[in-house]
């Protein structure tokens, strides 16, 4: 490689020609700087983001140094967000109970999970923008067809900034058949922070989660999971419960 004239030696500014700055001894790929003797790589000189100055000194690039401080802010916001996001749970994992929560649905109306106890539910986390998930709506919706009176029931948590009314358009254009919630950042976060949309929670009749689906996927592999949700029993101490409530405590 030619060292052309006019590049300058990064530790102490002085010009590199080609008879000032490339040494016959030097190993090949590198070039010496006479005033200061540094030794460096032509990758080295190429990549500092210098620039002549009349007096013969250096001076840094001012374009170079406002991309490297835009690059900076947007590292250190992602990286805070990002901490803050897997936070506050350490990761939801399987036969654990499902977080409970209350949310207000389109209609207006309070739906609290733990109510569902009994079911099998499928916890849908979408938005509006994202694309993948007008893939998969549609396919929520017949599975709720399919399987609603086996036992199950969908509940998708819109997580965006959309309006009201854009969810209910989206909800209405898409014919969904199930309830729609208006998500919470805190509900997110109980679920492991939603690091991806769609993401879905297979909840069995117990209250826990059998199953989760990360992004987009088959059909076929929703509908295994939400059969695996369907083949849980309702939890044995409730009935049981339920059962002293009814008829007292059993007699020795």
């Amino acid at each position: 490689m030619k060292i052309e004239e006019f590049q300058w030696c990064p530790k102490c500014g002085a010009a590199l020609s080609q008879s000032a700055g490339l040494k016959p001894e030097g190993a090949p790929g590198t070039v010496t700087c006479n005033a200061c003797g540094a030794t460096f790589q032509f990758s080295d000189i190429e990549s500092e983001a210098l620039v002549p100055s009349p007096g013969g000194a250096r001076t840094r690039n001012p374009l170079a140094m406002v991309v490297a401080a835009v690059v900076a802010a947007a590292m250190l916001y992602f990286g805070v967000h990002m901490a803050r996001r897997s936070e506050p749970t350490p990761g939801i994992t399987k036969s654990a109970p499902a977080p409970d929560f209350t949310l207000e649905s389109l209609d207006g109306k309070s739906l609290r999970l733990s109510d569902l106890r009994g079911k099998a539910v499928l916890l849908n986390f979408w938005a509006t923008w994202c694309g993948p998930c007008r893939i998969e709506t549609p396919w929520l919706v017949e599975l709720q067809k399919q399987y609603g009176s086996q036992g199950l029931q969908v509940i998708g948590v819109a997580m965006d900034d959309s309006g009201k009314e854009d969810i209910a358009k989206f909800a209405k254009d898409m014919g969904v058949n199930y309830p729609v919630l208006l998500g919470k950042e805190a509900v997110g976060d109980a679920y492991g922070g939603v690091p991806a949309l769609p993401e879905s929670f297979f909840i069995g009749r117990d209250g826990k989660i059998v199953d989760k689906i990360i992004g987009l996927k088959g059909r076929g592999e929703i509908e295994d999971s939400i059969r695996k949700a369907l083949d849980t029993e309702a939890a044995k101490s409730e009935a049981s419960a339920q059962t002293m409530r009814e008829n007292g405590p059993a007699q020795k």
